[in-house]
């Protein structure tokens, strides 16, 4: 037995003997050199008394005291309903006018202190985009509001649209209306205010109807611009064509009409 250097082995000197580092965990570093041609039970048996120092230098640990101050805490975060599932809506408005972003501001405030659903909608339509808010006509205003169906219902009722309203020269004549919105064409302003109604802003509508009590909120038909019609795929989706011209020459063979072999 060779007994140098404090490695107990075979003969071979310690040139021809093949050591292995056990690096962790914390109870395997007593048993760091271990030849590798060695008596297994010796070595299991120096690990196991290293795992037992470490178990009792574990238990040996000082307590924290009950006096002394935990880490401070963390807030909570936003609970979340599903992993990796963000929410599309818009936080924030993207328009530059400070005139918006103070309506955002008041609504975001109403939508928070009071129960009305009314303030959650205007404050959600207030930072949609330019084509989530499509203009709104005197005409579909009296048509839903002012018709003979709803008259007596929405009587005294001040109308909301997020947006603008346009006039209708098709309209000859228009009743006395109370209209809310972010703008109004110079000549439904004028038609309004002529039939002795009133033009609102919407923080007026706030001031006045702090909860959207006797109000009623209009917007306008989003599918209704023309690039939506070119919308779809394939056959019988009854989407417009791109064509160069209305012409005789265009958009006539088959597949347009049935005397030229079918029709799609």
């Amino acid at each position: 037995m060779y007994e140098g250097n404090g490695l107990v082995g075979t003969h071979h000197p310690p040139s021809r003997q093949r050591l292995i580092t056990v690096h962790r965990p914390a109870w395997k570093q007593k048993a760091q050199y271990i030849e590798v041609g060695g008596v297994r039970g010796k070595v299991e048996h120096a690990l196991a008394e290293a795992r037992q120092d470490h178990v009792r230098s574990g238990l040996r640990r000082r307590k924290r005291s009950p006096t002394t101050p935990r880490a401070k805490s963390v807030k909570m975060g936003i609970d979340l309903d599903r992993h990796h599932v963000r929410d599309g809506h818009r936080k924030v408005p993207k328009s530059t006018n400070p005139y918006v972003k103070l309506l955002v501001r008041l609504y975001k405030f109403l939508a928070r202190r009071t129960d009305a659903p009314f303030n959650k909608v205007v404050l959600r339509r207030l930072m949609m985009s330019k084509i989530n808010r499509p203009p709104v006509s005197l005409s579909k205003i009296i048509a839903t509001a002012a018709n003979k169906a709803n008259a007596k219902t929405n009587e005294g009722k001040t109308v909301v649209v997020v947006g603008t309203v346009t006039d209708d020269n098709r309209l000859l004549d228009l009743p006395k209306l109370s209209v809310a919105a972010m703008r109004f064409t110079a000549s439904a302003r004028a038609r309004i205010e002529k039939a002795g109604g009133e033009v609102l802003t919407i923080d007026e509508v706030a001031t006045r109807f702090p909860t959207g009590a006797n109000t009623l909120l209009l917007r306008g038909p989003k599918n209704a611009r023309e690039s939506v019609k070119h919308f779809g795929f394939g056959p019988h989706s009854n989407k417009k064509p791109y064509v160069e011209s209305k012409g005789r020459k265009f958009e006539r063979a088959r597949g347009r009409r049935r005397s030229r072999g079918f029709k799609v």
